[in-house]
């Protein structure tokens, strides 16, 4: 009698740490979808800022900016430079540069 309540209490046991496990997973599964997409919204939303600010530098000065340096000085952008990086290429004074937010993680 002794042995079937110790067989039932640690099937009882491996199963609770089954389920916790199983939650746990899901858990951190779920916090680093949660994650990825936020960084994916964010690199999208600098990407904006950038073609907007560069497209209000065309209107109010004649020409895109001739550098991204000179977008952030004027236009004040700032980004997390350990998080994203971005690629600012001119095609030419009144062209639109080719803006690329790349996340780093």
């Amino acid at each position: 009698m002794q042995k079937k309540k110790t067989h039932a209490l640690t099937r009882q046991l491996l199963t609770g740490a089954a389920i916790f496990a199983c939650a746990a997973g899901l858990l951190i599964y779920g916090t680093n979808e949660i994650s990825n997409t936020v960084s994916t919204e964010q690199a999208k939303s600098l990407q904006t800022a950038l073609t907007r600010s560069a497209v209000q530098c065309y209107a109010t000065e004649g020409s895109y900016p001739e550098s991204l340096d000179y977008l952030c000085e004027h236009y004040g952008i700032t980004w997390d430079l350990e998080k994203y990086v971005v690629n600012y290429e001119i095609l030419g004074s009144n062209l639109m540069p080719a803006i690329t937010v790349i996340p780093l993680s």
